[in-house]
C-alpha cells in the first residue's frame, strides 16, 4: 500500500514522467502544426502545452500535500492536493469550451461557403501520434492514481485523456481533408465539437467532487454505512450518535461520540475506542484522522 512518503515520491515521479512527454509531445505537435498548415494542429500543441501547465500545479499540490501537520495546519496539508485537483477540472472545463467554440466558428465558415485549409500529411502524422501517446500517459497515470489514491492524479489522467480525444478530432479532420479533398475538412471541427461535450462531462464531475471536498462535504454513502456497521458490530458499543464525516486530502476524518455500558471502567471503555479505531484504520489507512468521544450509555 502507498502511503506517506511513498506515495507522494511516486505520484511526484508520474507526473514527472508525464510532463517530460508532454514537453516533447508539444514540440512535436507545434513543429508539425506550422510546417503542416495546420491550425488545428497547432491548436492541438496548444493544449498539449496546457497538459504541461496542470503538471506543475499537480506536482506543487503533492509536494505540499505531504508536508506533516503543523500549528498552522493541525489536520495536515492534504487540501492543498483536493485544490489542485478542483484547478485541474476548471481548467479542463475551459479547454473544453475552447475547442468548442473553435469548432463550431470553423463549421458556422463553412455552412457560409467559406473555405477551410488542407492540412499536409505531417500533421495528421503528429495527430496518430498524439492519440496513442495521450491514451497510454492518461492509462499509466490513472493506474498509478488508484494506487496511491491521489485526486490530482486522477484528475490529470483525465486532463491526458482529454487531450487524446481533441487529438482524435483534429486526426479525423486532417485524414478527411487529405483523403477526400479540402471540401471535408469540415470533419474535424464536427468531431471536435462532439468530443468538447465529453471533456465537458469529466470536467465537471472532477470539479463538483473536490468543490465538495474543499466545503467539508460528508463522505460517500456506502462509505457512512461502513463506518456506522464497524461501530455498532464492536462488542460493547450500546449505541451511537453524533457522527461526522468528511475527507481531509488522500484521508478520511471522522468524529462520533459512542454510547457503553456506565459500569465499564475508563481503561475498558478506553479499549472500546481503540477497537474502533482499528477497524477502520485497517481499511481506511493509518493516517485516517478520527475522533471517538466515549459516553455512559442511559
Amino acid at each position: 500500500m502507498y502511503t506517506g512518503k511513498k506515495r507522494s515520491e511516486t505520484a511526484i515521479k508520474v507526473t514527472v514522467n508525464g510532463m517530460i512527454v508532454n514537453i516533447i509531445l508539444t514540440i512535436f505537435k507545434f513543429i508539425a502544426g506550422i510546417t503542416g498548415n495546420s491550425a488545428a494542429m497547432v491548436a492541438d500543441a496548444v493544449h498539449s502545452f496546457s497538459d504541461f501547465v496542470t503538471d506543475i500545479v499537480v506536482i506543487v499540490g503533492l509536494k505540499a500535500a505531504e508536508k506533516p501537520a503543523d500549528h498552522n495546519h493541525q489536520y495536515g496539508h492534504g487540501k492543498i492536493e483536493t485544490l489542485c485537483a478542483a484547478f485541474v477540472g476548471i481548467v479542463l472545463f475551459i479547454i473544453g469550451m475552447k475547442i468548442f467554440l473553435s469548432g463550431m466558428g470553423k463549421i458556422h465558415v463553412a455552412i457560409s461557403g467559406g473555405s477551410l485549409e488542407q492540412p499536409e500529411t505531417i500533421a495528421f502524422i503528429a495527430a496518430v501520434v498524439s492519440v496513442i501517446t495521450k491514451e497510454l500517459l492518461y492509462r499509466y497515470t490513472l493506474n498509478y492514481a488508484k494506487m496511491v489514491k491521489s485526486d490530482a492524479m486522477e484528475a490529470n489522467a483525465w486532463h491526458h485523456r482529454s487531450d487524446a480525444v481533441s487529438s482524435v478530432g483534429t486526426m479525423l479532420g486532417i485524414g478527411g481533408a487529405i483523403a477526400l479533398g479540402s471540401k471535408w475538412a469540415v470533419l474535424d471541427p464536427i468531431a471536435a465539437v462532439i468530443l468538447s461535450l465529453f471533456i465537458f462531462k469529466v470536467a465537471i464531475e472532477i470539479t463538483y467532487k473536490n468543490a465538495n471536498e474543499l466545503t467539508e462535504a460528508a463522505l460517500e454513502k456506502d462509505i457512512i454505512e461502513d463506518i456506522q456497521h464497524a461501530i455498532i458490530s464492536t462488542e460493547g458499543v450500546k449505541d451511537f450518535h453524533k457522527l461526522k464525516t468528511r475527507r481531509i486530502g488522500n484521508n478520511i476524518a471522522t468524529d462520533v461520540h459512542i454510547q457503553v455500558d456506565r459500569e465499564l471502567s475508563l481503561v475498558e471503555a478506553h479499549n472500546i475506542c481503540t477497537e474502533i479505531e482499528d477497524k477502520l484504520r485497517e481499511k481506511y489507512g493509518k493516517e485516517a484522522i478520527l475522533y471517538i468521544h466515549c459516553e455512559p450509555y442511559t
